[in-house]
């Protein structure tokens, strides 16, 4: 099997902005790698960074109200929560009326009772429904090279949605709109997993919260701030009304790998082994000659582990955790219906993709599916997805016309390409 250079594709950004990065932190990217990611918390001010308008153009108030209020929005995509407790979603949602008989949807006149009582409004998921984040958070994705997620906060004035906590993820926090007073502690689990949340250490968190704070800071308007997994935190609104975008990393970790090395070990027949008849499991003594042995027997299938099998389980685990750019089904099969030697197509973006060469196949490995193609395509292939060539006529190693229609119209439906 020969392995071929993976992931290709460019993504430009949506509106004339420097890139996703560069708007999110005021160090260079080398810096911020070296300095900060997964390590320490960066405060960037607006002055800072290249966002002549902050993070409007991302979400605005109006663009919130929006969302609440005429895109029949349902659960789970937004919480509600006051005085550190999340309420039930039974309290704002309902039927949306005629025609639209869903018991779930959020309803505008229970939500402005909630708001303006003093709780806090998070809308989730925005990296999947709203345009400007979906481009936004692609982008920030490739250059961080993990999964994210976008939640937005708009708390009343004053208020506080949540109590002081820490996340089992990284976040850039962009300040949209409204001052928020933050305060920052040193974590009381570093790097915690997803499978150790805060819930389990609330009295250390309480008690290091009442210690003095690492970082006390109000953001305003266009400042942002990275914060490492573990780290506590709590913020609560000041005079007006508060609007922030919080950009969730899902970090794979060591662990990720610890996993995936688990679930390939079911290979070795010594780790399935049945353990003795009648053994008492609760005897320390009984079970240490089996601990000693199957400690043995892993120790060696470590040692022979194959980087290729971790590496494409690790793959499909982050790659199905991140789409590329949305495509327009309907403009997708016109393109198809009406293409000709002379139309272009060119790479969807943000497409994360590998080939691979086996006998007389070429594989094309996306983020959802697999691709089986006969191996003399894989010149076009790769010249297709590396934006080397973007007119059909003009693909490589095909015989005919024919072919490179046939080629183009079938990467168009498996939505690697677009048209272009």
């Amino acid at each position: 099997m020969t392995q071929l250079d993976p992931p290709g594709g460019t993504v430009r950004p949506a509106v004339a902005y420097p890139s996703a990065l560069a708007r999110c932190v005021s160090v260079e990217p080398e810096k911020f790698a070296a300095a900060h990611w997964g390590q320490t918390p960066l405060l960037s001010r607006a002055a800072e960074l290249p966002n002549p308008a902050g993070f409007t153009d991302l979400l605005s108030p109006d663009d919130a109200d929006e969302l609440l209020s005429r895109r029949g929005l349902r659960t789970p995509f937004l919480r509600v929560a006051k005085d550190g407790q999340v309420l039930p979603a039974a309290r704002y949602t309902g039927g949306g009326g005629a025609g639209a008989e869903i018991g779930d949807q959020v309803l505008d006149e229970k939500i402005l009772q909630l708001y303006a009582g003093g709780a806090t409004l998070v809308l989730q998921g925005l990296h999947r429904n709203w345009p400007p984040l979906v481009d936004f958070t692609r982008e920030l994705s490739l250059a961080v090279g993990q999964p994210l997620q976008v939640n937005a906060y708009l708390t009343p004035p004053g208020s506080q949605g949540f109590a002081t906590h820490y996340d089992t993820h990284d976040v850039f926090v962009l300040q949209v709109d409204g001052r928020k007073h933050w305060r920052i502690h040193p974590p009381v689990l570093p790097d915690p997993l997803e499978r150790q949340p805060w819930g389990g250490r609330a009295d250390e968190v309480t008690a290091t919260a009442l210690g003095p704070a690492a970082l006390d800071v109000v953001l305003e308007p266009g400042d942002a701030l990275y914060l490492p997994r573990g780290w506590l935190h709590s913020a609560q609104a000041q005079q007006s009304s508060s609007l922030h975008l919080t950009v969730g990393i899902r970090a794979l970790t060591r662990y990720a790998l610890v996993e995936e090395l688990l679930a390939l070990a079911t290979e070795d027949r010594r780790l399935r082994a049945t353990l003795p008849f009648g053994i008492d499991l609760a005897d320390p003594e009984a079970i240490e000659p089996e601990l000693t042995e199957t400690v043995e027997a892993l120790r060696d299938w470590l040692s022979h582990a194959d980087p290729a099998a971790v590496a494409g389980r690790l793959r499909q685990r982050a790659w199905s955790a991140s789409r590329p750019a949305p495509i327009r089904p309907l403009a997708q099969a016109a393109a198809l219906a009406a293409l000709t030697v002379d139309s272009h197509v060119t790479v969807r973006p943000g497409l994360r993709w590998q080939l691979t060469v086996t006998g007389d196949q070429v594989t094309l490995r996306l983020f959802d599916r697999t691709v089986t193609l006969p191996a003399y395509c894989e010149p076009a292939v790769r010249a297709l997805l590396t934006g080397e060539i973007t007119r059909v006529g003009d693909l490589p190693a095909l015989e005919t016309d024919a072919d490179r229609l046939t080629l183009a119209r079938r990467l168009l439906q498996e939505a690697a390409l677009i048209p272009g």
